[in-house]
């Protein structure tokens, strides 16, 4: 179910029907209302959350662990074993390991080497990866590039959000321009039709001739279908505005046709994309280069982990043993100690792999570089776009005051009895399109900024 926009604005800005109320729809508060509510707006900031629960995640990887196991059997009234075993585990950065367990083994049936004292024997020792593992493995590797990716979540974000921000401020400079040709044939029209009944008026009395009826009146009805066809593209402009209301609830919102856009927008906007002046505009902290260069430093991390697995798996562990009764008494003797190594002969699958994360780093690093070029280049051309725009503006200004000079100085002629319908509607067809022109003019420049705030990638 759709509101009426105009109805919830006033309802939220708290207005009152006593008030001096203005039915302008400003671009601040119609881009306010896209930032706080629109659900892709919200879906944007969800790349944010994403980012902290893969962050989350890999830190989980270090979190300490306890471990329990029971085994026990029971036949023929004997107890063949008995065996618990439990532990805490902490891993720490460097893939080493730290363990305190504590092992209770009973029965006639059990291995000569899980005989254990009648109260049991704890342990605390310590694993290290001598060869692989030592300087990066598996835990360390999620998390660094989680903690890069908080970086790509941002980056994200942000183009996520200038999206919607661009689709909304270009529906709202479409519904500036389409009300602006309303407003424009709505004059024109009634131009006509003061002509139309003013040339009446003298064909009665005799002053013109019938023909000229006929020709203010093919003026007056191409007027109306102007002013017809630029009513359904205003009407058609509004409801793709309306596209981008919504309120906190998700409850689309419908723009009201008593609500019309603000007039000075071309001073507006830029102010309001903070791109009034140009000249401080650059690629530095773009968002996307942020991106790219967080993911290349993840390929990194995963490069630096593929070339550590060429190493030989080789690990040493201590174990220190005593009873629980007599942990304070330190024995250097009672001690458990293993080493573990291995390493495969070949070694094909480690270097291929280590081959192709070099392979993507690169790929990569060209990748970025080609879009570093690329995404300079492009500003610099909306940059001078923007000028080149400013500078048709000043010059169809200039031919829309040429020619209403002219359409002036026709219609003195035409009262003075030198001149004909046909030229008025030459001189004003002529200016009606040069206004028009500016109209489509200003357009293109409020739609350059807008292109150049999408390719800056900066929402705020």
């Amino acid at each position: 179910m759709k509101f009426k926009f105009l109805i919830a604005f006033l309802f939220i800005q708290g207005f009152s029907w006593s008030q001096d109320i203005s039915n302008e729809l400003t671009y601040e508060e119609f881009i306010g209302y896209v930032k706080k509510f629109h659900p892709l707006a919200k879906q944007a900031n969800l790349k944010i959350s994403e980012g902290q629960a893969k962050l989350m995640k890999a830190r989980g990887a270090f979190d300490p662990k306890i471990e329990a196991s029971y085994n026990e059997k029971q036949y023929g009234d004997k107890q063949y074993y008995s065996f618990f075993n439990g532990s805490f585990k902490i891993p720490t950065w460097y893939g080493i390991e730290i363990k305190a367990a504590f092992d209770n083994n009973e029965g006639i049936y059990i291995n000569p080497e899980n005989t254990l004292p009648n109260s049991g024997l704890t342990s605390v020792g310590i694993t290290v990866p001598i060869g692989q593992g030592l300087w990066i493995n598996e835990r360390m590797a999620e998390l660094k590039q989680a903690k890069l990716y908080q970086n790509v979540a941002i980056a994200e974000q942000s183009i996520m959000l200038t999206e919607v921000l661009y689709q909304a401020s270009i529906s709202y400079i479409n519904w500036k321009q389409s009300f602006d040709e309303v407003k424009l044939y709505e004059e024109y029209l009634e131009n006509a039709k003061v002509r139309y009944n003013g040339i009446v008026k003298s064909i009665e009395l005799g002053d013109k001739p019938a023909i000229d009826s006929v020709e203010v009146g093919i003026t007056l009805n191409s007027r109306k279908l102007s002013l017809e066809k630029s009513r359904l593209k205003l009407t058609k402009a509004r409801y793709e505005l309306s596209n981008h209301l919504w309120t906190e609830n998700n409850i689309p919102l419908e723009i009201d046709e008593s609500l019309y856009p603000e007039s000075n927008l071309a001073l507006v906007l830029p102010n309001q994309l903070n791109l009034e002046n140009l000249e401080n505009v650059s690629i530095e902290q773009h968002p996307k280069l942020s991106a790219l260069q967080s993911k290349l430093d993840i390929l990194k991390v995963d490069r630096r982990l593929q070339g550590n697995k060429i190493l030989p798996k080789l690990e040493a562990s201590y174990n220190y043993l005593s009873e629980p009764s007599a942990f304070d008494d330190y024995r250097f003797e009672d001690y458990k100690i293993g080493v573990n190594f291995s390493v495969p002969l070949f070694l094909r699958k480690e270097r291929a792999q280590y081959k192709l994360a070099k392979l993507q780093v690169q790929d990569s690093e060209f990748g970025f570089a080609t879009e570093k070029v690329s995404l300079n280049n492009k500003i610099e051309a909306q940059k001078k776009e923007i000028n080149s725009y400013k500078k048709q503006i000043d010059i169809n200004r200039n031919l829309v005051n040429n020619y209403n000079t002219m359409l002036d100085g026709e219609d003195k002629l035409f009262v003075a009895g030198e001149s004909s319908v046909f030229l008025i509607n030459s001189r004003e067809n002529s200016l009606v399109s040069a206004q028009l022109a500016t109209i489509s003019l200003e357009n293109a420049y409020l739609s350059a900024f807008l292109n150049l705030f999408k390719t800056l990638g900066k929402p705020e």
